[in-house]
């Protein structure tokens, strides 16, 4: 599932590309995705793009009076075309979800593999107008979002700091990967309980989510939409990396499974050396 920096680095790409042009052409081949119906998405055929920008993980294109909210969920993913295929698209037949066309011929499919489909595609006249977007928490980079107001966020929550990060409505943008290689970083485990934090593992926890995310940004900046999923699990120390050794500190990572997730973290590095429980109840092994 592509996170705050790689919808960052979308935005950024398709701001550079799109912006000034008109749309041309939309052609909505999952109609299971698409989850609004006024304005419709031919209405913004022959609007010009104002911008792109991005709330948490959903990016926002702004085309004349609307909006186009896009969600690539688990399995979405956007490919761009500086010339896009005048092939008709039929439903059912491809991973493609949509294509929109622009005045240059240039433009994206939005694209969904696996038979889960989850992806999200909106047509709203302001963002807000979307419940996702409305119960969204801060932008954890946002220069106004501070060290007092992180602490605050977890004052009182007795939940365990990962689920904690992941939660849209506290922290708009962390998901599973990141949420992962924070902790790492913080050298903190996944299971802590976000109100028992000392307040020095709250400064640490705090600096590790900044240099993290700020991190994969820089790194994910400038690329075209192909090298991003490559080039983030290139980065990324412990997630998705079970059985491998950890970069620190050499220990072997290791992982819990829940019902449709997992975790991966470094005993040495998180949890004193002591192996969490694999199973959905998971807690420390005594």
């Amino acid at each position: 599932m592509p996170e705050l920096p790689e919808v960052e680095a979308l935005v950024g790409y398709l701001d550079g590309r799109m912006r000034g042009l008109t749309v041309a052409r939309v052609q909505l081949a999952s109609y299971a995705a698409l989850k609004t119906v006024d304005p419709s998405l031919d209405s913004l055929v022959g609007e010009p793009v104002r911008g792109v920008s991005r709330h948490g993980k959903f990016i926002d294109i702004a085309i004349g009076d609307a909006h186009l909210v896009v969600h690539l969920a688990r399995a979405g993913w956007l490919r761009w075309s500086d010339a896009v295929s005048s092939a008709v698209i039929k439903p059912g037949r491809s991973p493609i979800a949509l294509r929109v066309v622009l005045s240059d011929g240039s433009g994206f499919d939005l694209t969904e593999a696996g038979s889960k489909k989850s992806l999200s595609i909106s047509v709203v006249r302001a963002p807000r107008d979307l419940p996702g977007v409305a119960r969204l928490g801060p932008n954890p980079l946002d220069p106004a979002f501070t060290r007092a107001d992180f602490g605050r966020a977890l004052a009182g929550r007795r939940t365990q700091i990962k689920g904690l990060l992941r939660d849209q409505s506290v922290f708009a943008g962390i998901g599973n990967a990141y949420s992962d290689e924070i902790l790492h970083a913080a050298h903190l485990s996944p299971f802590a309980i976000a109100a028992t934090l000392p307040e020095a593992t709250v400064d640490e926890l705090f600096a590790a989510l900044r240099s993290t995310l700020e991190r994969a940004i820089a790194e994910a900046s400038g690329r075209p939409p192909a090298e991003l999923k490559d080039a983030k699990r290139a980065r990324l120390a412990v997630h998705g990396r079970t059985g491998e050794a950890c970069p620190v500190c050499g220990d072997t990572v290791r992982e819990v499974r829940f019902a449709d997730s997992s975790l991966q973290y470094c005993p040495t590095c998180q949890t004193g050396g002591k192996v969490l429980a694999d199973r959905v109840l998971s807690r420390l092994l005594k």
